[in-house]
């Protein structure tokens, strides 16, 4: 590690825990906790194993469901915002995006740890428990998740209580929201049913913007014994919204905030449509002598299509934009057959804990996109005048003054079917050497193969790819209470990408590109209900790239950083979660990499006026960064104020206001190229009500 990122370390830790160690209280009942995590918590359901998370030698952020509705988050973008090591990207406007530690994702998310990689907008309302694991980790996750991954852990049914709990809510921007999440504990003796349902309407800040989404969520878990239990859960999907691609930057490399009110698209054609079906079944057995065994089976079946234009070129000196664009459709089909099998023994005054697993994918994964065609060019591209731009049904004005068409079906870009096989095989050990040591030492096995039929070219393709990856961590207790950690990790990704529609002629047969995460941290309860870490990471990367033209660039990049967290109670009445991220990310050539801002802060407070009253206030900072590898175009750094206001007025009604960006900045969140820079909401606020019955 470079002697700056230690010096900064150092600073960043030692200010952390000091501020802590002064301001915190000595109360054994505080007021309110949210997402409180303690030394013997085991609530990161991602991990498989029910590890206390001061033992978990990898960076975590969790957030609970009390969290996320004290926040008023609603969306995966939320989450990210108040997460260390961790920004959002565009993702054209159709889907969940992240960049962990630099490493841009689409598809490193999942569900009680089953894959969910088909790109969409998730929502959050049937969530229990958000958790973000920053790192490449292979071991529980498999290929990808090159920088991390986020697990959401889905309500299900509970057999302690009955209850019907309500959630409703309208923006300032005329969107609305309504939740339902209703559990019976005792449809007979052994079997207790949930249903989680969600509906809402979408509107936003820009020239045109519109959407709404359904989501049906039922659960059943049936008690055959003691021992052994069957959870079946269903959940139906069905999206569409507009896309918004953004605004390009200018001459100065900065977006052009005169055309932040102007959408680059089609009011009636830039629109994503998602359906999806998912069928999840898991059965946990209770074995004698300290084993548990664990059996998840899933079928998802996803239907996807976005079309879009969007700013390729501008041109600021002429007033004048070239657009692009294409339509593109996902059929997926995926099964997925997991187990595990969990157990804790001694050898002599050693003891272990060791988790067994295997998993196997089938996906069926059928693509096709069209480029646009206008008429007036006859190619994919034309230019109009920036500032008075407009499209609606495919039709407009040039910059020469003459009406253009457009046609979505005549030029194709690419037509696949392609069919994926997955299989993989892991185990780890985590070594309990004394009461101040343990050791985990894991180790994953995949097979990655993808068949493809290129019905535009007219031609069929092959590869496999295998991959060993190890985990070795290292984790010292002087204290029960504290711990000091090193691990090392490694993951791959498949030259198809995160969504293997297609291998590009210059990527075949190449080896699958290889992350290896090096990390040091520290864990710190610093009293029950407040906890800290800090963690130290370089992350490499050696991968293999299309060119764009057939060939082949290879990218190496190192990302060197700290991440910092707080969260839990300072005092009685007031809980804080905070994290503190410093990045640098570059490649071999020595450019910086796009969407790596160096620093970032986020902190959300919540104080607890009584019992009925609370009030939050949220600062998110992030320092400038490049749309793309060594760009001139950057992301300014920007300040946003999130402030929010709660009323529980008896244990069945409570109301909540919450505003976002209370100052009415303006900023540029994130980008997807030079051009498609998302322009921030400015002042936004919204009303709730929540509840029982």
């Amino acid at each position: 590690m470079k002697l700056t990122h230690v010096k900064t370390f150092s600073k960043v830790a030692f200010s952390f825990v000091f501020s802590s160690l002064l301001a915190f209280g000595q109360s054994e009942d505080p007021l309110v906790v949210f997402g409180e995590l303690t030394e013997d918590s085991d609530q990161v359901s991602a991990f498989k194993t029910g590890t206390a998370l001061v033992d978990i030698p990898q960076s975590v952020s969790v957030f609970t469901a009390e969290q996320i509705k004290e926040q008023g988050l609603n969306s995966v973008s939320d989450l990210v915002d108040y997460t260390p090591g961790v920004v959002n990207t565009q993702g054209e406007g159709h889907r969940d995006a992240v960049v962990f530690r630099g490493n841009r994702s689409t598809s490193s998310f999942y569900v009680d740890g089953v894959r969910d990689d088909v790109q969409y907008y998730r929502s959050l309302y049937n969530v229990e428990q958000a958790e973000v694991l920053t790192g490449a980790n292979s071991l529980f996750f498999g290929r990808g998740n090159a920088g991390g991954v986020i697990n959401r852990s889905i309500k299900k049914a509970d057999f302690d209580s009955d209850f019907t709990n309500y959630f409703g809510s309208v923006n300032s921007f005329g969107g609305t929201e309504l939740q339902l999440d209703h559990n019976e504990s005792e449809i007979d003796a052994n079997l207790a049913g949930r249903l989680n349902i969600h509906v809402d309407q979408l509107a936003g800040h820009r020239d045109f913007f519109y959407g709404d989404r359904i989501g049906i969520n039922p659960t059943v878990t049936y008690n055959f014994s003691d021992d052994t239990s069957l959870t079946l859960s269903y959940e139906y999907l069905n999206n569409e919204r507009a896309i918004d691609r953004g605004i390009p930057t200018g001459a100065d490399g900065k977006p052009v905030s005169a055309l932040d009110d102007v959408v680059f698209g089609d009011s009636e054609l830039n629109f994503s449509t998602f359906d999806a079906h998912v069928i999840k079944a898991t059965l946990n057995h209770y074995f004698a002598n300290g084993w548990t065994g664990s059996a998840t089976t899933s079928y998802g079946s996803y239907d996807k299509l976005y079309q879009n234009f969007y700013t390729s070129s501008y041109d600021g000196a002429l007033d004048e934009v070239t657009i692009d664009g294409y339509r593109d459709t996902t059929e997926r089909d995926r099964f997925q057959l997991s187990g595990d099998l969990i157990g804790e023994f001694a050898t002599g005054s050693i003891e272990h804990k060791v988790l067994l697993g295997a998993e196997f994918i089938h996906t069926q994964n059928d693509n096709d996109r069209y480029n646009t065609n206008f008429d007036t060019t006859g190619s994919d591209k034309e230019t109009f005048t920036a500032s008075n731009f407009r499209l609606k049904n495919g039709v407009g004005v040039n910059a020469a003054g003459v009406t253009t068409t457009n046609n979505f079906n005549t030029s194709v870009a690419d037509n696949t079917e392609a069919t994926i096989t997955a299989y993989s095989f892991f185990i780890q050990d985590e070594i309990a050497i004394n009461d101040y040591v343990d050791v985990v030492l894991g180790g994953r096995f995949d097979s990655f193969k993808i068949d493809v039929d290129d019905l535009k070219n007219n031609e069929s393709y092959s590869q496999t790819d295998e991959f060993f990856a190890p985990r070795v961590g290292l984790v010292f207790k002087p204290m029960e209470n504290l711990s000091i950690y090193g691990s090392y990790s490694q993951t791959f990704a498949p030259n198809s990408g995160d969504q293997f529609a297609s291998i590009s002629s210059g990527a075949r047969n190449l080896d699958p590109s290889e992350f290896t995460n090096l990390e040091v941290g520290l864990k710190w309860n610093i009293k029950e209900d407040l906890f800290l870490t800090v963690a130290a990471f370089e992350l490499e990367q050696s991968a293999a790239e299309d060119d764009g033209s057939g060939g082949t660039n290879f990218v190496d990049s190192e990302a060197t950083g700290i991440e910092v967290a707080l969260k839990g109670n300072i005092t009685d009445q007031w809980s804080v979660s905070a994290g503190y991220t410093y990045l640098e990310n570059e490649t071999a050539a020595g450019d910086t990499r796009r969407e790596s801002p160096e620093n970032s802060f986020s902190i959300w407070n919540n104080y607890q006026v009584n019992e009925k009253l609370a009030f939050g206030l949220g600062v998110i900072y992030q320092d400038d960064s490049l749309t793309g590898d060594g760009s001139s175009s950057e992301l300014p750094s920007y300040v946003r104020v999130d402030a929010g206001v709660t009323y529980a007025y008896n244990e069945t009604f409570t109301i909540a206001l919450h505003v976002e960006n209370l100052f009415d900045t303006e900023y540029y969140p994130s980008s997807h190229s030079t051009h498609q820079v998302s322009v921030g909401a400015p002042l936004n606020a919204t009303l709730s009500v929540s509840g029982s019955f």
